[in-house]
């Protein structure tokens, strides 16, 4: 065994690195964005039969939750917030509308533009399932102590930087 770092190929520009491993050398279970998805897919899973009671979806909790500390957002960013895409998230707005949630309303400044504020029925329906959201969001977090946490979410907010198509 030696202490050299592996050798790398040489060109012009620098040393170039290894070729980037495969999905199968790497495995799915250190695999970050397959980690991610089975996560997010087990906490959402978690909240479905309270969100079904309270009449929501996915996309309709995303945009209560996003809505109870971002007020009155335009819609565009509405969508870059919760992760939805435009047309699934112009439906989910139609119903939370219909059902009383959100009101939407012209942006002041450019009358094209919409803003999305949250109702008092809105709020106080995201408040009856916040408690549950916070259990979930506990315990995915059990075992793991307060500095390995912010750790944990400081790197995702790194990762984000690295990849986010908006400044928001």
């Amino acid at each position: 065994m030696t202490d050299q770092p592996p050798a790398q190929t040489g060109s012009q520009n620098g040393p170039q690195p290894a070729a980037n491993p495969r999905l199968g050398e790497i495995g799915l279970s250190n695999y970050a964005p397959y980690l991610m998805n089975r996560i997010m897919g087990r906490y959402n899973a978690s909240l479905r039969d309270e969100m079904a009671d309270l009449g929501l979806t996915t996309p309709k909790m995303r945009v209560l939750a996003v809505l109870s500390v971002i007020e009155a957002p335009l819609i565009r960013d509405l969508a870059v917030y919760t992760v939805i895409e435009q047309s699934t998230l112009s439906r989910a707005l139609d119903q939370l509308a219909t059902d009383g949630m959100v009101r939407r309303e012209a942006d002041p400044a450019d009358s094209r533009a919409t803003r999305i504020h949250l109702t008092k029925n809105g709020r106080s329906t995201f408040e009856s399932l916040w408690p549950r959201m916070a259990d979930a969001h506990a315990r995915m977090f059990r075992g793991i102590d307060d500095a390995e946490r912010r750790a944990f979410v400081g790197t995702l907010q790194k990762m984000l930087a690295n990849i986010r198509k908006h400044d928001i």
